[in-house]
């Protein structure tokens, strides 16, 4: 790219982020969905107006963006709001996974769907969007116990999920040629295997970083940790988000002569993620949409109302009113990325059956991204509201 027509392209993003920035705090509408909105304008499907080189910063930026949120969400997973929240995080966070997978394979399963595509789009359903319910909830300002037990759940739901889909594939009978038992063993090197990198680098930077200024990560410090735990998970094919999302736990746990163990990480982490946000807008793609078709508006359908039901019933099983566990499944509606790259592994696997995964996948996510924000919003806002109430 022409080095002034990046300058130019960076400004207007910018520009264009803080604009939806004021708006959303003018309003009700997250910027979340004002910046993909934004993004949608400025992409293909709109007045075209990005350079098309401009699409090969996604990659880094998502990766940058999203590794940074698997930091802060795993700093929610400290030991005092483990011990205050935790049986609610682990009930919920399960339900809904466990619910999803029953009532979006039963469901399709009843409308038509042939078993391996039903039990691999209901795994598909499970996974949540992380950036877009975390910056819902920074920028709602609210910080109580809903938001707290919020921020657990989305923190490893997707583990959950990665546990799903890796024994759904296995289960769809192969991966490429391998058995189904390599298959399953693949799922836990992502996982696992994250989980390891994430404790190499996490109890190492609790104990260096913070120490140069008595308390406070620098900035350098906090750049470093991040990409190097991006770059090592990406080498060694494990999961960046739960890498990031152990070692932030681990930081956040036993780092105990940090001030504020996170303080740069949060100070870095919105212009990556406003870039990331305006470049995802950009590559959706509505007319995705039109293909949904009624099974595919099936498949939306069933994974609203199992997300309600699941969190319904893990706040009953953990003592929680209906009522408020249902706010927490309005909450978890977001969808993007890791459900389209569960998408894409699952095409390869079955290439017999990649069109209607990766169509459905897509145009719901479509649907999720945008919509999903609006409805984690809304829950905050009616947490808040019961708690004022009380």
């Amino acid at each position: 790219m022409d080095l002034s027509t990046a300058f130019l392209t960076l400004a207007a993003l910018f520009l264009t982020g803080l604009a939806a920035d004021t708006i959303g705090r003018r309003t009700r509408l997250p910027r979340v969905t004002l910046l993909l909105v934004a993004g949608l304008v400025f992409g293909n499907a709109g007045f075209d107006l990005l350079p098309p080189e401009a699409e090969a910063w996604y990659p880094f930026l998502s990766v940058t963006a999203l590794t940074m949120v698997a930091f802060l969400l795993g700093s929610a997973l400290t030991k005092s709001n483990i011990l205050s929240h935790g049986k609610l995080i682990f009930a919920i966070s399960i339900a809904v996974v466990a619910v999803t997978v029953v009532m979006v394979a039963a469901g399709l399963s009843a409308l038509g769907a042939e078993p391996a595509l039903a039990l691999i789009l209901a795994a598909v359903a499970t996974a949540t969007a992380p950036a877009a319910t975390l910056d819902v909830i920074n920028e709602s300002g609210v910080k109580s116990p809903f938001t707290e037990t919020l921020k657990g759940i989305v923190a490893i739901d997707d583990a959950w999920g990665l546990i799903v889909f890796s024994v759904a594939l296995a289960a769809a009978g192969f991966f490429n040629g391998a058995t189904p038992g390599e298959v399953v063993l693949a799922g836990l090197w992502e996982l696992l295997g994250a989980v390891v990198l994430g404790a190499a680098i996490g109890l190492p930077a609790a104990y260096f970083t913070g120490r140069i200024t008595h308390g406070d990560p620098l900035r350098t410090e906090a750049l470093g940790i991040v990409f190097l735990t991006a770059g090592v998970a990406i080498w060694a094919e494990v999961s960046f988000l739960v890498a990031g999302m152990t070692a932030g736990a681990l930081v956040v746990n036993y780092a105990r002569h940090h001030t504020r163990a996170f303080h740069e990480v949060e100070h870095l982490e919105w212009p990556f993620m406003l870039l990331f946000f305006l470049l995802a807008g950009a590559s959706l793609e509505p007319a995705a949409l039109v293909k949904l078709g009624a099974f595919g508006a099936a498949f939306v359908i069933l994974r609203i109302i199992a997300r309600l039901i699941g969190a319904a019933l893990g706040a009953r099983l953990s003592g929680v009113t209906a009522g408020e566990g249902a706010l927490y499944g309005m909450a978890l509606m977001p969808q993007a990325g890791v459900a389209v790259g569960m998408a894409l592994v699952a095409g390869e696997a079955l290439p017999d059956l990649a069109e209607p995964i990766l169509t459905i996948t897509i145009a719901s996510t479509v649907a999720f991204e945008l919509l999903g924000p609006l409805a984690t919003a809304w829950a905050i806002r009616r947490s808040a509201l019961a708690v004022e109430a009380t």
